[in-house]
């Protein structure tokens, strides 16, 4: 197998991997957010039925406040990543083959062996590669030719890598 594909020099492209790369990871932010959240309203709202309500009413609302800014917490980084990698956004090419991924942008280059990824995450825009439990790189699968496309996915599924979310 070997494919190859050029990478444009769209302003927005970089934002939309960082964006990709980060949601994995903030993702549970939100989980725990929204159970801080919770569990404060349910505690503040039945305190406030008892005599003692009142002097533990302020560790219910710091939880409704912890879970709430928990929650905005991964928005407000996939916004601060998309604003600073906009100015990242040059020229590259992918080299795909049995052995590795060869990653060309602007004067820099480098490669991840298959030997060394763990998993693939399937996005409905990219296929995110990890090397371990990192995020290593991504695959933009509609710079790609719907046969190319169909032929890595083969690839991968063959090696067992493949994680459909």
């Amino acid at each position: 197998m070997r494919i190859r594909f050029d990478v444009p020099a769209d302003p927005a492209y970089p934002g939309r991997v960082a964006a990709a790369l980060s949601s994995d990871r903030l993702r549970r932010y939100g989980y725990v957010g929204a159970v801080l959240a919770a569990v404060g309203a349910i505690g503040f709202a039945v305190s406030r039925g008892f005599a003692w309500g009142e002097q533990i009413s302020s560790l219910w609302i710091t939880m409704i406040v912890g879970g709430l800014l928990s929650m905005l917490y991964w928005p407000w980084v996939r916004l601060r990543a998309r604003r600073r990698s906009g100015r990242y956004a040059v020229e590259g090419a992918y080299d795909i083959t049995d052995d590795n991924i060869m990653m060309r942008s602007g004067s820099e280059s480098g490669g991840i062996a298959w030997d060394g990824v763990t998993q693939v995450k399937d996005t409905p825009e990219f296929w995110i590669v990890y090397v371990g439990r990192m995020a290593a790189t991504v695959i933009p699968r509609r710079l790609m030719s719907a046969e190319d496309a169909e032929t890595l996915r083969t690839f991968m599924a063959n090696r067992k890598l493949l994680q459909v979310r």
